[in-house]
């Protein structure tokens, strides 16, 4: 086995949970190798990196080895070398500890615990900082 669709791959080594997600990935242009987004169909070979846009943080994955067939969580390290810059880790924690909730436009209000949320945030902001007067 020299190459592997990189749909079947992707869903093999576990980094999305079908392979239907992982299509629509890929047709998305969330997959890329190199600088260019793939198809579906793509064939990857061993030693090329992969990068998969998750939002906000992009994962850049070596294949070390090709598997059609999913396999366990223990196994994937034979398969795959998470290559990802740390800045990515950094921002993805930044955005974790912002507390930015993320909703979406038209979801209706939010529920009593964003508000709590919103209203410590809106306490925690320095008065004088509005402070237009002087």
């Amino acid at each position: 086995m020299d190459e592997v669709r990189i749909d079947k791959w992707l869903w093999a080594v576990r980094i999305f949970k079908t392979r239907t997600v992982a299509s629509e990935a890929c047709k998305k242009g969330r997959v890329l190798i190199g600088e260019t987004g793939v198809k579906p169909s793509r064939n990857v070979r061993v030693g090329e990196v992969i990068k998969v846009k998750k939002p906000p943080v992009t994962y850049s994955f070596k294949v070390l080895a090709l598997a059609e067939k999913r396999m366990g969580a223990r196994l994937v390290p034979e398969y795959m070398e998470n290559v990802t810059p740390q800045e990515q880790y950094e921002l993805l924690e930044l955005n974790r500890i912002s507390g930015f909730v993320d909703r979406q436009r038209g979801t209706g209000r939010p529920t009593k615990k964003e508000r709590r949320d919103l209203d410590q945030f809106a306490d925690n902001i320095p008065e004088d900082l509005f402070n237009w007067d002087e």
